[in-house]
């Protein structure tokens, strides 16, 4: 791979090429990437998305948006001194195609601001809630219908799949979904593969997979464009990462590890005392200490502590970046960023205290618990009709529930993997509160 095709500006539809010394600098095309998904509908839903806590009535704890916020914020640094590094690196991209370090940054922080925009309502047991209805619940009977790649897309429902549908599928009158950069998506794909064969190899970049069937061919193109490595061909399509993935990757590790942390002390499921201490084996190289013990309310020291951890982190991420480079470029870096950081054991350490003490919480699985049966018996109604409706027998009831959908929801003319899929989506866009809603009233509980 090289930088410079990894760094298109090309969008979906472009019938010319789009170099970087013609670009705007006042309003720079990964700029406008970065716009456009921050006024998209599917990012305004991530607000009352959940982070850690599914329906949290603490304003201190995160949302999926605010996560997506921090998320970008880390990944423009991260882009930034990766990119005036590459860029002395290799001076040509600047002397020669006019690329600049904060292109780097643009790229990754619009990346990172849409890596979770594909998620579900409930977090990550959304995600799983939809796949088990279809794998062991009542739509287990639509499997004949299927084939085995397309049953393994909802059964396997994936949010970085649902991700990429949401920013490139085309609408009526709106072709390319949002048009962003080949660079910008590139970046988003963490799993640039199809969903069969599964984990195919110890490769990271095939722990999951980042595109369903129906959307291999606007994947593929992109893919090429930018010049992918592609891994593996013929009945099974897979490619090597964008190597700015890696830093979108590592700014959700560093924000989900530090800040998920601090919401647990905030909500005081870890002791103050306790929290303190982990962190501060994290930043002993570079805590103040005299600045530190002169703090004298809790916030304050670990908001110190949080912005030290990230600092580090960061740095040390980037460190990690340059080193590998080539190998990256190779397609032959084969681990996530900070599994190969110095502070490894610490950052271990923190994840199993977060998964121990906030996200096996009670509170947590109890509202996992709720959200699974949400979602099966919205799926459970809104499959029912639309398959209903497609073989020509609806019920009056089906056809009511019908109406209740999004315009783009509706249509039964497709497959019936398109259906099925489209259902999956359409749960995966509302928001917690919202699905909790449409569950009242489809089960008669609140008019």
């Amino acid at each position: 791979m090289n930088w410079e095709q990894l760094l298109s500006l090309k969008r979906q539809g472009d019938h010319h090429k789009r170099l970087r010394k013609e670009q705007d600098e006042t309003r720079l095309g990964f700029e406008v990437d970065y716009d456009r998904i921050i006024f998209s509908s599917a990012f305004r839903s991530l607000q009352d998305k959940t982070q850690v806590i599914p329906l949290s009535k603490t304003d201190f704890v995160h949302t999926r948006l605010t996560h997506s916020l921090e998320v970008s914020v880390v990944g423009r640094s991260l882009g930034r001194i990766a990119g005036k590094k590459i860029i002395e690196k290799h001076p040509y991209l600047s002397e020669v195609h006019g690329y600049q370090m904060n292109d780097f940054g643009a790229i990754v922080a619009a990346a990172a601001l849409s890596h979770d925009i594909g998620n579900p309502p409930f977090g990550h047991s959304g995600e799983k809630a939809i796949g088990e209805f279809f794998k062991t619940g009542e739509g287990k009977k639509f499997k004949p219908l299927l084939s085995d790649k397309e049953y393994q897309d909802i059964i396997d429902f994936e949010g970085n799949a649902n991700g990429f549908r949401l920013l490139t599928a085309s609408r009526k009158g709106v072709e390319g979904g949002l048009r962003l950069s080949y660079g910008t998506l590139g970046a988003f794909m963490k799993y640039p593969k199809e969903s069969l064969p599964k984990k195919p190899t110890r490769h990271i970049a095939d722990k999951k997979f980042g595109f369903f069937q129906s959307d291999k061919n606007e994947f593929i193109p992109i893919a090429q464009e930018l010049g992918l490595v592609q891994t593996s061909a013929g009945e099974s399509i897979s490619y090597s990462r964008h190597p700015l993935t890696f830093l979108v990757e590592a700014a959700d590790d560093i924000c989900y590890t530090i800040i998920d942390f601090e919401d647990g002390i905030n909500l005081g499921l870890i002791s103050e005392e306790f929290a303190l201490e982990y962190l501060i084996k994290l930043v002993k190289n570079s805590i103040n200490t005299k600045k530190y013990n002169s703090m004298g309310h809790m916030e304050d020291r670990l908001s110190y502590l949080r912005a030290l951890a990230i600092n580090t982190l960061i740095t040390d991420a980037v460190r990690i970046f340059v080193e590998n480079e080539s190998a990256i470029l190779a397609g032959e870096f084969h681990v996530a960023l900070l599994d190969k950081s110095d502070y490894k054991a610490q950052i271990d350490d923190i994840i199993k205290l977060s998964i121990d003490k906030i996200y096996q919480s009670q509170e947590v699985i109890e509202k996992e618990i709720a959200g699974y049966k949400i979602i099966s018996d919205i799926l459970q109604v809104y499959t029912t009709a639309l398959m209903n409706k497609k073989e020509d027998n609806a019920s009056n009831y089906d056809k009511l529930l019908i109406k209740t959908l999004p315009g783009n929801y509706k249509d039964t003319d497709g497959s019936a993997y398109a259906i099925l899929l489209n259902t999956c989506c359409y749960v995966a866009s509302l928001s917690d509160s919202a699905a909790v809603h449409i569950h009242n009233k489809i089960m008669g509980k609140q008019l």
